[in-house]
């Protein structure tokens, strides 16, 4: 399986439990790898025949940025179910660091893996929690 990937995507966006988290934003820090059989783009070398990552680096910049989630559990989830629902990728890991969450840990974050099937069905998520 070919992978194409994005390193240390930093977006500030409000996400926590606590008052304080939710008034002020946040980095985050993301990691993506998604499959992608990258064959025919090299035979053609045309964008149109690959996961164009600018485009996917974009989309996670505004989503992200726009999010209002308390758990970066949901918010990690949330970002594999948008690669795999809007670019068609067929396998996604997603790893989300909000650094300095923990005092004296340098990351603190979550690392999920997800495929097509596992949203097949499934209803979007809201795009922030609704207490």
């Amino acid at each position: 399986m070919d992978k194409i990937f994005l390193s240390e995507l930093s977006v500030e966006c409000i996400v926590g439990i606590w008052d304080w988290e939710r008034r002020v934003k946040q980095t985050v820090i993301i990691d993506v790898e998604m499959a992608a059989d990258i064959r025919r783009a090299a035979m053609t070398d045309h964008i149109d025949d690959t996961i164009d990552y600018k485009r996917v680096a974009k989309r996670l910049l505004a989503f992200v940025g726009e999010s209002q989630y308390q758990l970066v559990e949901t918010l990690t989830e949330a970002i594999a179910r948008l690669i795999v629902t809007e670019f068609g990728v067929s396998w996604v890991k997603v790893r989300l660091n909000k650094r300095g969450a923990i005092r004296g840990a340098k990351d603190v974050g979550i690392e999920i893996e997800r495929c097509a099937e596992d949203y097949a069905g499934v209803t979007p998520l809201p795009m922030q929690h609704q207490p």
